[in-house]
């Protein structure tokens, strides 16, 4: 199997790095994808531009074992749409199951993604638990798809909804940007050499960014 981890990664934490570390010991997967979008569909204010996002990824996972950067979506560019991704990575990798992961945030946003309902036709969900972060009443279609079973998850193709706790690390991406800009030290919010990148390529001088 496996894992589909999306996003602006503006710029990719520890937050991200521990929460896929987790997921792939888990789940035991072959790997997880890092898909960096293009033009995220749900976000409007200003980010670093696709090739820097991609430069810190590719710094971030580097030694890291079973993470892989995939630029389809900075290669098809235009508004990113995950079906059309989950799409190109089936005929990629037609044997493989795919496990996209998501946060409870995108999650509850779920029904707002371009043809989403369709998702479940290539891919199983993986939600990664936060507890500061309720989860309202979820429509019949996508209650029908939680399982609480691993064995029950990992024996269907795709199709179902899973809910899994994670470390809590208390970072984002606006948190980090804030504080830089301000002046503040980001040591040990994310590696070391995306630090090093953010502050010789004078990125997020303004608060203007997504998470």
């Amino acid at each position: 199997m496996l894992g589909i981890y999306g996003g602006t990664f503006n710029p990719i934490h520890y937050g991200h790095l521990r929460a896929a570390i987790e997921i792939k010991e888990y789940f035991s997967l072959e790997q997880i994808r890092f898909i960096p979008c293009y033009q995220p569909v749900h976000k409007h204010t200003d980010i670093a531009n696709a090739d820097m996002r991609w430069h810190m990824l590719k710094l971030a996972l580097k030694d890291i074992s079973g993470m892989v950067a995939d630029k389809r979506e900075l290669q098809r560019q235009g508004n990113s749409y995950m079906l059309d991704t989950l799409i190109s990575l089936k005929q990629d990798f037609p044997q493989q199951k795919l496990l996209l992961i998501i946060g409870t945030d995108a999650f509850l946003q779920l029904s707002s993604w371009y043809k989403w309902q369709q998702l479940f036709d290539y891919a199983h969900i993986l939600v990664m638990q936060r507890p500061n972060i309720p989860l309202t009443p979820v429509s019949e279609f996508l209650q029908t798809r939680i399982c609480n079973n691993i064995a029950t998850f990992n024996a269907q193709q795709c199709g179902k909804i899973f809910f899994q706790n994670i470390t809590q690390l208390d970072i984002s991406a606006s948190l980090i940007r804030t504080q830089h800009a301000a002046g503040k030290n980001i040591r040990f919010l994310l590696p070391d050499q995306i630090i090093n990148y953010i502050q010789t390529q004078q990125l997020y001088r303004n608060l203007h960014a997504n998470r």
